[in-house]
């Protein structure tokens, strides 16, 4: 059983300013110490920054402008507090305590995510789809309905007619589809806003990409100011997870659709 929302749910659609905000920090800095929430719908969008780069008011709004459309934009930016910001004062070291897990993705998630994908194409809109063995259930806003079910003959296609999505129909709060993202890999760690020296994001990465190359289930925890974790320098996860965040172009492309994509 799985559930894939696209980029256009309003989830994701905070994820991606979230994303995007991380992205605007780091062309500023090397290693910027972010951490962005993001609670967006009805005609507005609140932002509260946690971060050491500055991103100006007219930067932000741009993002949100360009990602969820002309918004009333509520910004709050923030200093890191100062007990964090001297745990990486000399070098990086694990930014969080945590518990985390990576788990291979199945036969059925991957079916699910071309299947989101490929409805995602034809309808760049709000929509969400499920699958639990043969019962496929696809929610897709903006879409002729009809079109669906002769591409999917034995789905169930928007069970309560059409609708048209989006965050004047729903909220969206930053890390509230990590079951999407993340599937069998979900623990308490959010994938989106936050920079690389946050374990939410790099260890998670890690022991994602590790149970994918192993076929195994990978389980690890984490203090905060660990210098090492899974028995390798926490320096070499972060660049390990760099490398996988630039493959897809940025934090903004990995929070369109998280790990399991």
């Amino acid at each position: 059983m799985f559930e894939k929302v696209n980029p256009c749910h309003p989830d994701k659609v905070a994820d991606r300013i979230a994303g995007a905000l991380v992205d605007a920090a780091y062309r500023k800095e090397e290693n910027p110490r972010i951490a962005v929430e993001v609670l967006i719908g009805h005609g507005v969008c609140h932002i509260i920054a946690e971060t050491s780069a500055h991103i100006s008011l007219d930067e932000v709004k741009s993002i949100v402008h360009r990602i969820a459309g002309n918004l009333h934009t509520d910004y709050v930016k923030v200093p890191q507090d100062g007990h964090l910001a001297n745990n990486q004062a000399e070098g990086i070291r694990c930014g969080d305590n945590g518990i985390f897990k990576g788990v291979p993705v199945t036969e059925e998630q991957k079916a699910l995510c071309e299947i989101a994908k490929s409805v995602y194409h034809t309808y760049p809109y709000d929509g969400k789809c499920i699958l639990d063995g043969a019962r496929l259930i696809l929610c897709q806003s903006n879409a002729r309905t009809q079109h669906l079910k002769e591409v999917y003959p034995h789905a169930e296609i928007n069970p309560l007619g059409d609708w048209t999505g989006g965050t004047d129909v729903d909220t969206g709060a930053t890390n509230r589809k990590l079951g999407s993202d993340m599937a069998d890999s979900v623990t308490g760690g959010g994938l989106h806003g936050k920079d690389l020296s946050k374990a939410d994001v790099s260890v998670n990465i890690y022991a994602w990409l590790k149970a994918q190359e192993t076929g195994k289930p990978v389980e690890l925890c984490c203090a905060i100011g660990d210098d090492t974790v899974d028995g390798i320098p926490y320096a070499e996860i972060v660049e390990t997870a760099r490398r996988y965040i630039q493959s897809l172009g940025g934090f903004e492309k990995f929070a369109e659709w998280g790990l399991v994509r």
